[in-house]
């Protein structure tokens, strides 16, 4: 087991734990969670023996092989596949002892040391390691071609892909993952959610993906108030049990303030009176026992909404056998040809469509998001613009085209020279850019904060279209709540590329997927999706491994056989199959948006009812009825009762929803 006692860690002046204790068992498999600085990354620089605590100890097996993810990819020209197994250390160590072995002149003692390395070898799984070292890179994203490619041939998302193939490869018994998900598109992050399941040693994984979390972990360590705190179960469970202990620390709170103010007021009033001094010091007494409880606050949440579209027509877009691609240059930068990715694309975009694109890695979802923000032109056919239309589109590159030596202010002072800086400031406020900050050159702002800025830029736009590409990449998870809930709240036409999909499932309602060079409808949904990618991408790539495909329905019980009623006619038993297969997808088909909908209402009244816990909770709290609170005070009770209300909307949609699935179903 792992034991932190009494741990205690600075980093400069700032101290991230103090006297923080925790016990985590074997097998477990850990979230970890904080706000951005809280010490997380110090905490597996801990485990790996990189930084020491300042006080307290560390206490865990020393036998135990620990695995992790290398931050840095030297420019190698080794193939990418002996790259991945280089991540066996025992295992490339007994191959170099063979190798000297079978140089050495051939003695009893080396016939004898041969004998043994072979048996190691054979214990270590040598003999498959070409095959699972293709496994894992098929999964990750990578083709048969690409696994002999050199490994300076990558760019930096993919050098991080083969780290992290790396440490996949590591036998070990704890594993470190620190935000993995962050350089994989959807079909990786399904892949390797499925392997972290069946890991059979200790993981403990840094991640602002809630959905990953939920999938994989059965604990949650929060970093919180300089302590570490344990929680059973999941992520989502993590929310629940917090919500509910802020409620209960709020009341512990306010209970106690009472009676302190009910001791303290009979010591005031009568401490001076000899007949009351005795009953006095004892309340005195009393008040200095009490240990004084400090009310449990959750973070600072971050909100913002964007503002509703100036236009809305009616369609936005009209696309006309158009072949979405790039064109193909000379070494002279002139046009020679066109490479076509996606083809034959004839759609359209009306207003209010929230679509969520889906796709495998690489089969050219950027390129129609690029194509309909209108920075590729279309290959071939007409592209149609509505009147009005005005796109806002956001990509990883838009964060890197912004200037990084100027401020956020200057960035918005760009975008609208004619309004006043005090309310572009006040703009910003409402992304997390406080005093200083909005003029402070933004070069030394994290990703998250470079994301949020370039969300800024697109929300002042007032976009009748968003089109997102992946764009919860560097986002904490408190931002990525808050622009779920923005996008969930969004009046226009949304097209969303993400590989988060609590996003995904929040914010669309219907879902068309890029495949085999073609833009098509896509019947399902996100669980649908999965097994469609097992049974198609990494089924196929695992059988060109050499692989077995994944056997999705493996160790499920069949469903009994009903039992037949009379002998049928066979043309007759035809006959009423064929018919109950058309009622079964007439059915299904009246069923799918019901239930996509109310997927979609039970997040955001989950959700809402966190908020109102959070927001009952601060009205509980005594202070808040101060008269210098007079304005917090009426936030909340407007924010209590829009809650309600809105809650109240959602629950009547709910329950209408819930009785048109019983009158399909009847």
């Amino acid at each position: 087991m792992i034991r932190f006692s009494n741990v205690s860690l600075m980093r400069g002046t700032k101290p991230l734990l103090i006297d923080a204790d925790l016990t985590l068992n074997p097998g477990d498999k850990i979230g970890l969670i904080g706000a951005n600085g809280a010490g997380k990354s110090s905490l597996f620089g801990m485990l790996r023996n990189e930084l020491h605590p300042d006080q307290g100890a560390i206490d865990f097996p020393q036998r135990w092989r620990m695995a992790y993810v290398a931050q840095e990819t030297p420019a190698l020209d080794r193939p990418a596949v002996e790259y991945a197994i280089d991540g066996d250390v025992n295992l490339r160590n007994l191959q170099a002892e063979l190798e000297r072995l079978e140089a050495a002149p051939h003695t009893t003692e080396n016939g004898i040391a041969l004998g043994e390395i072979h048996s190691h070898l054979a214990d270590a799984d040598a003999y498959t390691v070409q095959s699972r070292a293709e496994q894992l890179l098929i999964g990750l994203g990578f083709t048969l071609d690409q696994m002999q490619q050199p490994v300076a041939s990558f760019s930096g998302g993919w050098r991080m892909r083969l780290n992290l193939a790396q440490a996949l490869m590591c036998p070990s018994d704890l594993l470190l993952l620190d935000e993995p998900t962050n350089h994989l598109d959807l079909d990786a992050i399904i892949w390797l959610e499925d392997w972290l399941k069946r890991y059979a040693g200790t993981l403990i994984i840094i991640s602002h993906d809630r959905d990953f979390l939920d999938e994989i972990v059965n604990v949650i360590v929060h970093i919180d108030e300089r302590k570490l705190k344990r929680y059973s179960g999941n992520y989502s469970g993590f929310e629940r049990q917090r919500a509910a202990a802020l409620v209960l620390a709020a009341a512990a709170f306010e209970k106690q303030q009472r009676t302190r103010a009910h001791l303290q007021s009979f010591v005031d009033r009568f401490k001076a009176q000899a007949t009351k001094a005795r009953q006095a010091q004892s309340r005195i007494k009393a008040l200095a026992r009490m240990e004084e409880l400090a009310p449990l606050r959750a973070a600072a949440e971050f909100s913002f909404e964007f503002r509703d579209p100036l236009a809305a027509p009616n369609p936005l877009l009209v696309m006309d056998g158009v072949d979405a691609g790039y064109p193909v240059l000379d070494e002279h930068g002139d046009k020679v040809g066109a490479k076509s990715i996606v083809h034959g694309i004839t759609f359209s975009l009306t207003i209010g469509q929230r679509i969520g694109l889906l796709g495998v890695n690489g089969a050219g979802k950027s390129t129609l998001i690029k194509t309909i923000a209108g920075e590729l032109a279309p290959l071939t056919g007409d592209a149609t613009l509505g009147k009005g239309l005005v796109v806002g589109y956001f990509a990883q590159h838009q964060v890197e085209m912004l200037r990084h030596d100027e401020s956020p202010l200057w960035h918005m002072q760009k975008l609208a020279p004619t309004v006043r800086d005090q309310e572009l400031r006040n703009f910003l406020g409402g992304f997390n850019f406080p005093g200083d900050m909005v003029t402070s050159p933004i070069k030394p702002f994290s990703g998250g904060e470079k994301a949020r800025l370039a969300l800024a830029l697109i929300v002042w736009q007032r976009p009748n279209l968003l089109l997102l590409d992946e764009p919860t990449n560097h986002l904490d998870l408190e931002t990525r709540e808050a622009l779920t809930l923005a996008l969930a709240q969004f009046e226009g036409t949304l097209i969303v590329v993400s590989h988060d999909r609590h996003l995904l499932r929040a914010t669309t309602e219907e879902f068309i997927i890029v495949a085999d060079g073609r833009l098509q409808p896509f019947d399902g949904d996100l669980d649908d999706y999965k097994d469609w990618l097992f049974k198609t991408k990494l089924g196929k790539a695992n059988e060109a491994a050499g692989l077995p495909a994944k056997d999705k329905g493996a160790g499920k019980p069949s469903p009994a056989a009903p039992v037949p009623a009379a002998p049928v006619p066979p043309a007759d038993r035809k006959e009423q199959k064929r018919a109950g297969a058309e009622e079964r997808q007439r059915l299904a088909a009246l069923r799918k948006p019901i239930e996509n909908r109310i997927k979609r209402l039970d997040e955001q009244m989950a959700k809402l009812n966190a908020r109102k816990a959070l927001v009952d909770a601060r009205l509980l709290e005594p202070a808040v009825y101060e008269a210098d609170k007079k304005e917090e005070l009426k936030a909340l009770v407007a924010d209590q009762a829009f809650l309600v209300r809105d809650l109240g909307t959602l629950e009547e949609e709910w329950l209408a929803l819930q009785e048109q699935l019983e009158a399909l179903a009847a």
